[in-house]
């Protein structure tokens, strides 16, 4: 039996363990941290899931077909249900017009049939009351997206991984093994080495420690702040789904409350620079700014108290598109990164297209080795322009 070595225990190196040992792969899951790993980006609470992304076709196609992997894992594969589809809601500060992320989703998705409405400020009012109508003219709920339960996931994928015979490893890796002019494995930071007939490197925001030469990630952090507001009612389905508010002129988005009334806002723009082995606590002025855009768009939760923070990583690409393919340099080396901030939605397909690309079957083009590729990022992805 051939044996593979997955480092990285994140959402894109655990479907991919899942995925090589129902091909009938030996299987190592290699991770510093208890699994699932709590620095991951992966290990939160809460990921958006959605096929809005504009006018790029391939990848609201490919959302599509991810949408209904979790529907079939809430069915089959979760001991509960943990994709939570209550719909997805896409604000715009001014008119939507072609041209734009929220027009083009909109258009793209109502020609794929899916269930989207426009919401204008009397809409917004009467059946999403928490906003503030006044600054967003229009919008549209997308009515088949949502969240899941990130961290729950993780877990309960890991866990599955162990049943089904993968070893887990709790170690750090520390190199590439390489050996007769191809990769055999991965030196841990305990002096062991693990050898494999191929190696997936599958480690998110640390990406670069290990591929230094190709210099197309970046660890880039993100604030995300939770707030618990005195009476979570007015922040639940279905007055309060999944949200984007002006998302790629503001960077926020949210999530509804919890069972714990706490509700959930992140950043999804261009970040800061920080060591992901070290990350910093989400400043003041993050905060600041997070109550602001509050006070405006969501008074009810601009004077919550905060109860939580995290920085939140992403391994950025350089040009936003994921890299799922093998090393042409390193015979035995796949790499299975550069989630870019909208990696986790994908989680259904993930595994399949890395057990492709190790077995040497065709890569999505998309996805290929590509170390010259021209800058760019999500259409949905704040820039500050």
């Amino acid at each position: 039996m051939e044996h593979v070595v997955v480092l990285g225990a994140g959402i894109f190196g655990v479907t991919s363990a899942l995925s090589l040992r129902a091909r009938g792969w030996a299987v190592t899951l290699v991770d510093p941290s208890p699994l699932p790993a709590p620095l991951a980006s992966s290990t939160d609470r809460s990921k958006v899931i959605r096929a809005d992304d504009g006018v790029d076709d391939f990848l609201s196609r490919l959302a599509e077909t991810s949408l209904r992997g979790w529907r079939e894992w809430n069915r089959e594969r979760f001991t509960r249900p943990l994709f939570h589809e209550v719909g997805f809601l896409l604000l715009r500060g001014s008119p939507m017009e072609e041209g734009g992320f929220e027009h083009g989703s909109f258009t793209t998705l109502k020609e794929r049939g899916f269930r989207v409405e426009r919401v204008d400020p009397e809409t917004l009012r009467r059946r999403f009351p928490a906003w503030n109508a006044d600054l967003y003219p229009d919008g549209y709920l997308s009515h088949e997206a949502g969240w899941a339960e990130s961290g729950e996931v993780v877990f309960q994928l890991v866990r599955e991984a162990a049943d089904r015979g993968v070893e887990l490893v709790q170690d750090g890796g520390q190199s590439l093994v390489e050996r007769g002019g191809r990769v055999r494995g991965v030196r841990l930071a305990s002096g062991t080495i693990l050898e494999g007939d191929a190696v997936v490197l599958a480690t998110g925001a640390w990406s670069a420690s290990f591929l230094g030469e190709v210099r197309v990630f970046r660890a880039s952090g993100m604030p995300v702040l939770l707030f618990a507001p005195e009476d979570p009612r007015p922040f639940r389905p279905p007055s309060f789904p999944v949200w984007g508010a002006d998302i790629a002129r503001t960077g926020w988005y949210g999530f509804p409350a919890g069972e714990d009334g706490v509700v959930k806002v992140g950043h999804h723009g261009t970040g800061y620079s920080a060591d992901p082995d070290q990350p910093p606590g989400v400043s003041r002025e993050w905060e600041d700014r997070c109550r602001s855009f509050l006070r405006e768009s969501l008074p009810g939760l601009a004077s919550a108290p905060k109860v939580g923070s995290r920085t939140c990583f992403y391994c950025d690409s350089r040009d936003g598109d994921f890299w799922i393919d093998r090393d042409p340099d390193r015979p035995g080396l796949v790499v299975a990164t550069g989630g870019s901030g909208h990696g986790f939605k994908f989680a259904p397909v993930l595994g399949d297209l890395v057990a492709s690309a190790v077995e040497g079957g065709a890569t999505v083009p998309r996805f290929r080795w590509r170390p010259d590729s021209p800058a760019a990022v999500e259409e949905a992805r704040y820039t500050g322009a």
